[in-house]
C-alpha cells in the first residue's frame, strides 16, 4: 500500500473536494451529530444486555437487534446480519458446542484499490452489581456534569456508537458512494469470555478479512490525552469449588474438630499472595517493560483507594498494572450474613480471575495456578475446577502504516500527541484476530478514561473524550478512504 493520497474523493454530486475540505466536513458532522449520537448511545444503555448465564438472554438479543437497526439506518452496508457461532469445545463447561450470544456483522466491499477496515466493539455488558452502590439506576442513563452514567455507557456501547457515528460522518462528508471497505463486527459476549469468538471468525473469515482492525474497547491516558493501547495482559478465569463435608453439620457440636469448607477456602486463597500482596504462585511470570511516570497519588485518585490502605505489589505502579500477573477472587458462593446459621459449610465456590503478563501463554499460567491450588489445599479438601476461560496477552507492532495513520488522526482530533500505553485488563479475543488475520494491523483504541469505572458501579463516559474519540476514528476513515 502506498503512503500517498491518489484520486481526490468525490462528493455525492461528483464535485471533487480536497482532503482538507473533506476533513473539515467530517469535523462539522461529528460536532453537529453529537446530541443524536449520545441519544442513540443512551437508548443502548437502557438494554440490560448481560451475557452471563444467570441473566436473561432475551436482553442480549434485543441489544443485537437495536445495534443492527442503527447500522442498517446508515444505508451503506451491503449486508447487515445478526449471527451466532458455536462455543469452543475446549471452553471447559457444559455449554461447549452450544451457540454463543448474538453478534452483529455488517459488510461493505472496498472499491478502486482502497483498503478494508474492520471495526470491532461489543454490545454485552457487565452485571450491574448491587444497585445500592449506584448513584442512579444502572440501566437508566443520566448525564451529570460532563459525564454520561450507566452500565455500558463506556464499556463498550460507546465503542459501538464511535463506529456508527464515525461512519455517519464519513457519509455526510463524502456521500454514501465511498470506496473504503468496511466490516463491522459487534460481539455479544465479550464480558462472558468471548467463548464463541474463535468459531465466529472461522465461520465468517471472508466477511471479516481486513487490512486494519480497529478495536474500540480500551482507555485513554486521561481526559485530554489520547492513547493507543500497545500491550494487554491475558487472562484466566475459572470456578473453584472447595468441599470438606458430605453435608452441613452443627458448628457447636463438631466445630474445632472438623474443617468446614469456608475455613479451608480462606486458608487456600491466602496462599496465593505474599505479605505485600504480590502474587505468590510459582510459574506465573512478569514482562520486562519501561513504563511512564505514574505516582501513588494518581493511583489513589483514579481508584478510590482509602487513605489508610496501602497499594500492593512490587516494582513501578504501571509495571504492576501492565506487566505483572494478578490473581483476584471476584465472587463467592457461600451463605450470606443474613441467612447464616450455626453450621459448618460443606462446600464453598469462588470465581478466580487471573491477569497474565504479556509473553506468557494463558494455558501455562492456568497450569501454574491449578498446580498451586492443589498443592496447597488444606486438610485434604477436595477441589473441583470448572468453567475455565483463557485469553492470550497481546503486544502491538507499532511500526506499521495503520498505526501511523491512527496516531496522526488522534493527534489532529485531540490537539495532543497520543501516548503508547499498556492496559491491565484483557481483551482475550485479540489473539484470535492475530491468528486469523496475521497480515492485518490491529489498533486498540479507546472511548474510556481513568475515571470511567468500567465494570464498577457508577460506570461513566466523559462526553468530551467521546467526542474526540469519534472524531479520531472519523478522520482515520476519511484518510483511509483516500488511500490507494
Amino acid at each position: 500500500m502506498s503512503d500517498t493520497t491518489q484520486t481526490p474523493p468525490q462528493t455525492p454530486t461528483g464535485t471533487s473536494h480536497s482532503q482538507a475540505e473533506i476533513e473539515a466536513a467530517v469535523r462539522e458532522s461529528v460536532e453537529l451529530d453529537l446530541p443524536r449520537t449520545i441519544a442513540e448511545l443512551s437508548a443502548l444503555v437502557r438494554i440490560p444486555s448481560v451475557a452471563w448465564s444467570a441473566f436473561d438472554p432475551a436482553n442480549v438479543q434485543a441489544s443485537a437487534e437495536a445495534v443492527a437497526a442503527l447500522v442498517r439506518e446508515l444505508g451503506v452496508f451491503e449486508t447487515v446480519e445478526i449471527k451466532r457461532a458455536a462455543i469452543e469445545a475446549e471452553a471447559g463447561d457444559s455449554d461447549a458446542g452450544e451457540l454463543g450470544q448474538p453478534a452483529v456483522l455488517a459488510t461493505r466491499a472496498a472499491r478502486n484499490g482502497r483498503p478494508t477496515v474492520l471495526l470491532y466493539a461489543h454490545h454485552d455488558v457487565q452485571p450491574p452489581g448491587d444497585d445500592a452502590d449506584w448513584e442512579s439506576e444502572p440501566y437508566q442513563p443520566v448525564v451529570r456534569g460532563d459525564r454520561l452514567y450507566g452500565r455500558g455507557a463506556a464499556d463498550d456501547k460507546a465503542g459501538i456508537m464511535a463506529h456508527v457515528a464515525s461512519v455517519r460522518s464519513l457519509i455526510e462528508a463524502v456521500g454514501p458512494d465511498f470506496d473504503l471497505g468496511i466490516a463491522l463486527f459487534i460481539e455479544g459476549e465479550e464480558e462472558f469470555g468471548s467463548r464463541s469468538f474463535a468459531n465466529f471468525l472461522r465461520d465468517n473469515r471472508d466477511a471479516l478479512a481486513a487490512d486494519a482492525i480497529v478495536v474500540a474497547d480500551s482507555s485513554n491516558w486521561d481526559i485530554t490525552t489520547p492513547a493507543l493501547t500497545v500491550a494487554l495482559r491475558g487472562n484466566v478465569t475459572f470456578k473453584l469449588t472447595v468441599r470438606t463435608l458430605e453435608h452441613a453439620s452443627h458448628s457447636g457440636m463438631f466445630g474445632g474438630a472438623v474443617p468446614d469448607a469456608m475455613l479451608a477456602t480462606i486458608r487456600l486463597l491466602a496462599t496465593l499472595h505474599d505479605a505485600d500482596g504480590s502474587v505468590a504462585v510459582d510459574g506465573l511470570r512478569s514482562h520486562e517493560t519501561v513504563t511512564p511516570e505514574y505516582s501513588e497519588q494518581q493511583l489513589r485518585a483514579e481508584t478510590g483507594l482509602l487513605p489508610g490502605v496501602s497499594p500492593i505489589g512490587r516494582g513501578t505502579i504501571l509495571s504492576r498494572i501492565w506487566a505483572q500477573p494478578t490473581v483476584t477472587v471476584t465472587g463467592i458462593d457461600a451463605p450470606s450474613v443474613a441467612n447464616a446459621s450455626n453450621t459448618l459449610a460443606p462446600v464453598v465456590s469462588v470465581r478466580i480471575s487471573s491477569r497474565v503478563a504479556p509473553g506468557q501463554p494463558a494455558s501455562e499460567a492456568f497450569a501454574a495456578i491449578e498446580a498451586h491450588l492443589r498443592a496447597h489445599a488444606p486438610w485434604g479438601a477436595e477441589l473441583t475446577i470448572s468453567e475455565v476461560d483463557k485469553g492470550e496477552a497481546f503486544l502491538v507492532d507499532t511500526s506499521g502504516w495503520a498505526v501511523r495513520e491512527a496516531k496522526q488522526a488522534m493527534a489532529d482530533a485531540w490537539g495532543v500527541e497520543p501516548v503508547d500505553t499498556g492496559i491491565g485488563g484483557s481483551i482475550p479475543f485479540i489473539s484470535d484476530l492475530v491468528r486469523e488475520f496475521p497480515e492485518a494491523e490491529i489498533l486498540v483504541t479507546g472511548v474510556e478514561d481513568p475515571d470511567s469505572r468500567a465494570h464498577s458501579p457508577n460506570e461513566s463516559l466523559h462526553l468530551g473524550v467521546f467526542k474526540r474519540a469519534v472524531l479520531s476514528e472519523a478522520l482515520l476513515l476519511a484518510r483511509l478512504n483516500a488511500r490507494e
